[in-house]
């Protein structure tokens, strides 16, 4: 299981409930975060099969950006 992190503009937790049925589908309930206190809103995704590339285009797709760091 891999890592991945990921500079947001996810900024608070209406943004958060916005993105969620998104990323839960995609990565899965409890593999992932958002730290909206963190000045850069930083998104962190535990997967086994899944790119950056494919997360960035899921948190795109809800109308929010990110970015891996």
């Amino acid at each position: 299981m891999s890592t991945i992190k990921f500079k947001t503009n996810i900024n608070c937790s209406n943004c958060v409930a916005k993105v969620t049925p998104f990323l839960d589908k995609k990565v899965g309930k409890e593999s992932w975060s958002v730290d909206i206190e963190s000045p850069d809103k930083i998104l962190t995704v535990e997967t086994e099969d899944l790119t950056a590339e494919d997360i960035v285009k899921t948190v795109k797709r809800t109308g929010f950006e990110a970015e891996a760091i």
